[in-house]
């Protein structure tokens, strides 16, 4: 029986990862949804803390960042920037 839940969008320039900052990436990635949308939010998407390394992490996220076009690159890099200025924090997560 299907779960009613969304399936995760495809990470390519279609879907909206790339709308995100490399540490919402990450912490999503590592520790799942509910931290950015809330306990209530249902999803069946993994959460990879003990199953992959933070390297592990860094190193899928950067794959799925080289496939995007230059144009979707740029503006994950612009959030990404905005972010850590916005937010000065422990970037080593």
């Amino acid at each position: 029986m299907p779960s009613e839940r969304l399936p995760a969008p495809p990470h390519d320039a279609s879907g909206h990862t790339w709308h995100h900052s490399d540490d919402v990436l990450f912490g999503v990635t590592k520790h799942g949804l509910k931290p950015y949308a809330g306990e209530s939010y249902e999803s069946d998407m993994p959460v990879f803390a003990g199953v992959l390394k933070d390297d592990e992490i860094r190193a899928a996220i950067a794959y799925i960042k080289s496939t995007w076009p230059p144009r979707e690159r740029d503006y994950q890099v612009q959030m990404t920037l905005q972010e850590r200025k916005s937010s000065p924090r422990d970037q080593s997560r």
